[in-house]
């Protein structure tokens, strides 16, 4: 294991958008098709978030009261999976970075605390949210309750009615969690009380309550700029430990993507050093084959949510009227995907694939039997991809770096392995006529 010393943990955050060598295209007014700015925010958001999701600034220094709750669980482990690569019988090094050690047991706390912390600020009591497997309501819900704020989760039906170990966690943290669709929102009423609901559905209905109370923000996850920064302590702490462990350059980072935050905070500090040279490592991106936003999806401007409440911003999208199959990867079942993310790959400094979730879970099993940590389904799809690349290390004899985001634990997911091994479960990829039915409906811009 690798680890850091007091004096070496991460004081700021990085932002991607400094280096990039084109600029993002900004996020577009749902009605006027103009850029927006931070008036068109403010309803949603606290002054602190709107500047970080437009800022040009390559690092944004972390704020005492959440470097404070940081150090309960960071810096997270960077482990070398030895007996693994035991198993596989291939020369090629393989680290993972674990981030399920923090209170939430994902990734997720890593954002879910400067947004509670900043909205604390102004005096806002309650937060809205959604959630799809669990990972992100149970992570706002916990820092929500270090700054005595309120919280209001709409769990993604698929996933309330299969990982109810999920929605009771929320609670113990102190979060509200209702089924989506609700019957609580317009947004919700416009689908058949047992839908199995996706995350821009449950997004629409989390906005909608947010607007129409003063004391009331909402809280992204995933997607947008200001959350994929607070997640790159990840990565600025990977290249740290990597070089303790002695590693002056990585062959490949690969990570799980739904809407891209849990991936960008590994993968952007190693693009950083990327683009300016001083390592050149492959950066792949996983995604399921049932929810393939980035490998069959269009890159054009879309709404963030079922509804069409959100700025329209230009991603990967496979359509905002897409509802994907209920695999057990619910992290994964988003229709769009970050902005920032998908410009990456537009441009080409970030590749993607997509795999079946017999293979993840057949990865993930492999993986715990050898390691000894049953992974998130999410997180199996990044190991499944770092399997494929280590016996091709083994059949070549190329003596690779592999650094794996590890981005959260299983132990609340039992049901799905439960599945898996009582051969219940089966691959959904996305059908053609599927796909074109969902993109039909995306806006013309």
């Amino acid at each position: 294991m690798f680890t850091l010393d007091e004096s070496e943990q991460v004081t700021h955050w990085y932002n991607v958008v400094a280096d990039l060598p084109t600029p993002p295209p900004p996020p577009l007014h749902p009605g006027t098709r103009e850029p927006v700015g931070p008036d068109d925010l403010g309803p949603l958001f606290p002054i602190e978030l709107i500047m970080q999701e437009v800022t040009t600034e390559r690092y944004v220094e972390i704020p005492d009261p959440v470097r404070e709750v940081y150090r309960q669980y960071r810096p997270s482990p960077l482990f070398r999976a030895r007996r693994w690569e035991q198993r596989l019988g291939t020369p090629a090094r393989i680290y993972y970075k674990y981030e399920g050690v923090s209170p939430a047991g994902s990734h997720k706390t890593n954002t879910a605390v400067p947004q509670v912390y900043y909205n604390s600020l102004h005096g806002i009591t309650r937060l809205t949210t959604e959630t799809g497997a669990g990972q992100w309501g149970t992570a706002l819900s916990y820092a929500a309750a270090l700054f005595d704020v309120q919280c209001e989760v709409w769990q993604v039906g698929a996933s309330f009615d299969t990982k109810p170990q999920r929605r009771t966690l929320i609670e113990v943290f102190g979060g509200t969690v209702h089924r989506s669709p609700s019957r609580l929102t317009e947004s919700g009423k416009a689908f058949p009380e047992d839908h199995s609901g996706s995350l821009g559905i449950a997004i629409s209905e989390a906005v909608e309550v947010a607007a129409q109370a003063e004391d009331t923000k909402y809280a992204l996850g995933s997607v947008l700029n200001h959350v994929l920064l607070h997640q790159t302590v990840i990565g600025e702490e990977t290249l740290r430990q990597l070089a303790k462990a002695g590693e002056s350059a990585v062959d490949l980072v690969v990570g799980c993507a739904g809407g891209g935050s849990n991936f960008a905070g590994l993968a952007f500090p190693f693009l950083r050093e990327k683009l300016a040279g001083t390592q050149d490592p492959r950066i792949l991106a996983v995604e399921p084959s049932s929810c393939p936003t980035l490998t069959r999806g269009e890159y054009r401007y879309d709404f963030g949510d079922t509804a069409g409440l959100t700025p329209l911003m230009k991603m990967y999208t496979l359509g905002h009227d897409f509802v994907p199959s209920p695999i057990h990867a619910g992290g994964l079942r988003y229709h769009g995907m970050a902005p920032l993310v998908s410009h990456a790959v537009h441009e080409g400094l970030i590749d993607a694939t997509a795999l079946d979730q017999t293979e993840c879970f057949e990865a993930g099993l492999e993986f715990a039997r050898t390691q000894g940590i049953v992974a998130a389904p999410e997180s199996s799809h990044a190991l499944a991809q770092a399997r494929r690349e280590a016996l091709a290390a083994r059949d070549s004899g190329e003596e690779k770096v592999i650094v794996i985001g590890l981005s959260g634990h299983g132990l609340l997911e039992l049901g799905a392995y439960d599945a898996f091994l009582g051969g219940r479960l089966e691959d959904d990829p996305l059908s053609d006529a599927d796909l074109a039915s969902a993109l039909a409906g995306v806006p013309e811009v």
